[in-house]
């Protein structure tokens, strides 16, 4: 028997899947670039998509569907991880938009596919099991895992994500690299098969974001992280967008009615993980209660929620959750939670206690491996708060959080070592306790 299949682009030819600073990429320009690339491409069985700009990495990816081959998405993109790639996935080569960047030993330098030179090229049914793409978790809680991607999914999580969101008609300006889950589907897939523009033009400072707006057509749906919103609201003039999404980890509802209030705007979350992709979503002041994408189902077993959704395998989640009547609350991280002298207690609430602090710029609570096998080990923290005494930070922390809680060693530090989308690996935090640890209190 054979299954159900799901066209490469759902859109009509001529409408509008991405804006650049150069004009409108339709539906037809992206299939004739998609099959031209794909012709040119080396055989293997995978590549490592390395475009920087988003409708050229979309291209890139459409390509190596056409070739039956599978998009690996990083965000690590160092020599030593580049290398232990090439040694896991056989027939592994690069693909970039920058005829300058570095990649595999096999890499191919993608040249500006606009325009492309063949006109009316086919928008080919793809098998909607197809596996479309294996996308990396970013290591905040340890080493990356991989997690395949099927073509169905990820389209159906792109047509619910239009949906729940209402963006029909929008230009979409992402903040977010594509190269991540969040950024993939929001700002790469969802206007192949969702009402919706992308902005495929420079989108990370505030000059970038307003000339965006002011150069495609609105309504507009700002797409960012928590760290950066925070940073734009500081360092912007308010910008005319009708939505604001945040995703990557929880935003403060304090800040959320900031931005609504100065921006007069509204502010959406998604709840999501790499391992399944984008679920739910809310309005950040109105709650804490989660509304599932459409075709979404989570069951609950003791402690264990799983997830299900079309052309997905069923996959256990990683937080504890409270459902009721169709949606669900967030209870905590299981990975999250740590105990400490017989008591438990969630980093991310210790994080957001820290952070909260006058002069407090950055911080974060960390574990150390020998917490739970040693007992009188204690949590370390670092803390971004310059011209700030340590004391006075510890006093604050001593205030609101049980003594058991308080860091052993509290660190600063110039800055942490976050990714691109504020994320700390944990091994990149690890990393600054030798160096820093011998002064610390």
């Amino acid at each position: 028997m054979v299954g159900p299949s799901i066209p490469l682009v759902g859109r009509a030819p001529d409408a509008a899947l991405f804006r650049t600073p150069d004009g409108a990429v339709t539906g037809q320009a992206f299939l004739d670039a998609a099959h031209e690339l794909a012709d040119r491409l080396p055989e293997g069985g995978f590549v490592l998509n390395l475009c920087r700009q988003r409708s050229r990495f979309c291209v890139a990816f459409a390509a190596a569907l056409l070739r039956r081959q599978v998009n690996l998405l990083t965000s690590d993109r160092s020599p030593e991880r580049l290398a232990a790639l090439a040694g896991e996935y056989p027939g592994l080569y690069s693909v970039s938009d920058d005829p300058e960047a570095g990649g595999l030993p096999r890499h191919h330098a993608m040249e500006a596919p606009w325009p492309a030179r063949r006109r009316g090229s086919p928008n080919p049914d793809l098998p909607a099991g197809q596996q479309a793409a294996i996308v990396f978790t970013s290591g905040s809680t340890g080493r990356p895992a991989a997690h395949a991607k099927r073509w169905g999914a990820l389209t159906d999580r792109s047509i619910a994500a239009g949906a729940q969101f209402g963006l029909a008609g929008h230009t979409v300006v992402g903040t977010v690299p594509p190269r991540h889950m969040y950024g993939f589907e929001t700002t790469v897939l969802l206007p192949l098969h969702a009402d919706a523009a992308s902005w495929c033009g420079p989108a990370f400072y505030p000059a970038d974001i307003r000339a965006a707006l002011a150069a495609s057509p609105g309504p507009h749906a700002l797409v960012t992280t928590p760290l950066q919103l925070r940073a734009y609201l500081d360092g912007m003039a308010p910008p005319h967008v009708a939505m604001v999404v945040s995703a990557t980890a929880p935003l403060d509802p304090a800040l959320a009615a900031e931005v609504e209030r100065r921006w007069n705007t509204e502010v959406r979350e998604i709840y999501g993980a790499t391992e399944v992709g984008s679920i739910a979503s809310r309005r950040t002041i109105e709650g804490d209660t989660w509304t599932p994408y459409p075709g979404i189902a989570l069951s609950a077993e003791a402690d264990l929620v799983t997830v299900a959704a079309p052309y997905a395998d069923p996959h256990p989640l990683s937080d504890s959750i409270e459902l009721e009547d169709g949606r669900f609350r967030l209870l905590g991280r299981h990975a999250d939670l740590v105990k400490v002298g017989g008591r438990r207690v969630s980093l991310s609430w210790l994080n957001s206690v820290l952070t909260r602090i006058d002069g407090v710029q950055d911080g974060a609570f960390l574990a150390p491996d020998d917490l739970a096998s040693r007992p009188g080990a204690r949590l370390h923290a670092f803390v971004v708060a310059p011209g700030r005494p340590v004391a006075g930070i510890l006093g604050a922390l001593r205030r609101e959080v049980d003594p058991l809680f308080l860091p052993r060693k509290l660190i600063q530090v110039d800055r942490l070592p976050r990714n691109d989308l504020g994320k700390l690996p944990r091994s990149a935090l690890a990393q600054l306790l030798p160096e820093r640890s011998a002064g610390a209190p």
